[in-house]
């Protein structure tokens, strides 16, 4: 049985607030900037708030308005959801979520406590952390880490139905939110370190049957592709594009996993997302260009066919994962109205597409640390269009099996890993969360063993020599250009996911447990207050009772705090992460905590 605070409580619900749009659908709880409705703060994934009572002239008053204890340690990754007078927390595993009633000081409407199997904590890559709740007429989403759906009722925390989405035994797992569209929950999948062929469901959302399924790899039908209309960089894939590049039957294990954020355009009716590393690290392994593993997708939501697809770095030989958010603005590119995408790769490239058609418009680097290639090929007329121009020095592939490639700039977690940006169209500009670190990595041959962990790879990490000596920086960067415009130095990485606002302060925070609070347009520091525990969280921001209010989970973990959040020592422990983030133990400790900002009256 799943635990839910019983009776007297639910008894009580009715006197609570429930919105009147809760049942006209989601998109009506996201315009309305006094709610935060979906973890991505819009189907644009541009996590920004048209609040402005908190501005850049008082944001120094900020002080706690009140806190509330998970329960649970390990990575808090994510942010809660705020529907009408209610606010849903979620957890790490065991993925416990709160329902807490605005009106009456965080008081606890419901629980819901799902029995997960303990074995799925051993096959999850890097941490237990999940990405969050999602919401939609009057249901809340849970995908469990044991990768069960679950669709609970929001005034009762009563389970409507539950789905099972993969198979642990087979190192399925999920890490992910999910993404509400129409009638439908997009749901995705992760494992690609144990050797899953990834993929992305549709289930509706009032029954939870299978929709649609697209796989990132193998046979055209079982990806929901189409050789002929299915396009990249313009051109038709053709039959079999992924087959024919890569050896034998490697595709069946060939990770491609869809771990990360989700954005969706109504006009256009494509759901947008990118696939993960190919299985496994050792490229030796998995000769050919591995599609479409590593690859921006743009699917029909109705349907799941892809409309277009670009794959960012192909025979990835670093474990470039492509799952990062795909953030869609409407700005002048050139002198011309676009409708774009931005994506700011783990590879360390920020991309601007146009989202309808998938034109590659501008590929830059957004740290000049990044070497592993010198570019991406722009020219339209080259061979090599679209792709990155790798440095030999620093390929794993052509140095070879056993051979220990030194000073990679990023390591595997790349330049930037799940910590969403923002976007403000104040400024027009987008606020990153990055990883100022490098690597060395050694591939070895390794075996595939359903479950087991399919690597192939040793690495170890390092701060970006000749540069501040930190592990991170919090940039703003303008997407039609490809450039810095202004770089915090940070001493680790900057884990959190960001939050731009209407009134022109942007919030992220740090593995240390600082908040902080910047100026939108020159990176000021205006604010800064240290939690209880390191912030991988994602800054949310709603407003009640004519009140503006800051929301963050802090509890450190994710990959860069694996050592802190599973006790572990061994250097190159956590993929490398371990020996890397080791000081960190000497600035923060485990913890579970909601902290909840205002401005005194």
């Amino acid at each position: 049985m799943r635990k839910i605070i019983a009776a007297a409580a639910l008894a009580a619900v009715a006197a609570y607030a429930w919105p009147a749009s809760a049942n006209d659908g989601l998109t009506n709880i996201i315009k309305d900037p006094k709610q935060w409705g979906i973890q991505t703060g819009d189907y644009a994934n541009t996590r920004y708030s048209k609040l402005d009572q908190i501005n850049a002239g008082n944001v120094g008053k900020l002080q706690v308005a009140w806190s509330f204890s998970t329960g649970v340690l390990r990575g808090h990754e994510g942010g809660p959801l705020i529907i009408g007078d209610v606010m849903y927390v979620h957890t790490p595993f065991p993925n416990i979520v709160y329902a807490l009633d605005l009106n009456n000081d965080g008081r606890i409407i419901w629980k819901y406590e799902p029995k997960q199997d303990p074995n799925v904590i051993p096959v999850m890559c890097c941490d237990t952390v999940n990405r969050g709740l999602a919401y939609a007429d009057g249901t809340i989403f849970l995908h469990q880490a044991d990768t069960t759906l679950v669709a609970l009722d929001a005034k009762t925390g009563a389970k409507k139905w539950s789905v099972v989405n993969g198979d642990p035994k087979k190192g399925e797992t999920n890490t992910a939110t999910v993404l509400p569209v129409k009638d439908k929950v997009i749901v995705g999948i992760s494992g690609g370190e144990f050797g899953v062929r990834c993929h992305v469901t549709a289930y509706d959302t009032k029954t939870g049957k299978q929709v649609w399924r697209g796989y990132s790899m193998g046979p055209d039908d079982e990806m929901l592709v189409d050789p002929e209309k299915t396009t990249a960089l313009g051109k038709p894939i053709g039959k079999d594009s992924s087959l024919k590049s890569w050896e034998g039957d490697q595709w069946k294990i060939g990770g491609g996993c869809t771990w990360g954020w989700y954005s969706y355009d109504p006009a256009t009716n494509l759901v947008y997302y990118g696939s993960g590393n190919p299985s496994t690290w050792n490229p030796a392994q998995r000769p050919g260009d591995n599609k479409w593993s590593m690859t921006i997708w743009a699917r029909d939501a109705d349907t799941g066919v892809a409309k277009w697809v670009y794959q960012m770095t192909p025979h990835d030989e670093w474990d470039f994962d492509g799952v990062n958010e795909m953030i869609l603005t409407d700005q002048q590119f050139n002198g011309q109205p676009r409708k774009l995408l931005t994506h700011f790769d783990r590879n360390g490239f920020g991309y601007t597409l146009d989202r309808v058609s998938g034109e590659l418009l501008v590929a830059e680097k957004f740290d000049p640390a990044v070497n592993w290639a010198t570019k991406v090929d722009m020219d339209k007329n080259s061979p090599t269009f679209g792709r990155p121009q790798v440095v030999a020095k620093y390929s794993t592939a052509q140095q070879g099996e056993d051979v220990n490639t030194k000073g990679i700039c990023p390591a595997a977690l790349g330049t930037k890993d799940q910590q969403p940006a923002a976007f403000s169209p104040k400024t027009n500009l987008f606020y990153v969360p990055t990883n100022h670190v490098c690597m060395d990595y050694e591939p070895f041959r390794v075996s595939y063993t359903a479950g087991q962990p399919y690597v192939g790879a040793t690495l170890s990490m390092f701060p970006a020599p000749n540069s501040h000596g930190g592990m991170g920086n919090f940039i703003a960067w303008d997407n039609t250009k490809g450039k810095i415009v202004w770089s915090l130095p940070e001493p680790f990485s900057v884990w959190s996911g960001a939050l731009a606002t209407a009134g022109d302060v942007v919030f992220y925070g740090t593995l240390e447990g600082y908040l902080k609070a910047v100026d939108a347009k020159t990176g000021k520091e205006l604010y800064k207050f240290k939690t209880p525990s390191g912030i991988i969280g994602n800054v949310t921001t709603y407003e009640h009772k004519g009140k503006q209010y800051i929301a963050i989970l802090s509890g450190v973990g994710g990959w860069a705090g694996i050592g802190l959040a599973a006790g572990l020592t061994d250097p190159n422990a956590g993929l490398g992460a371990v020996g890397g983030y080791a000081a960190l133990s000497n600035y923060t400790n485990l913890g579970g905590q909601l902290t909840v900002f205002a401005i005194p009256n």
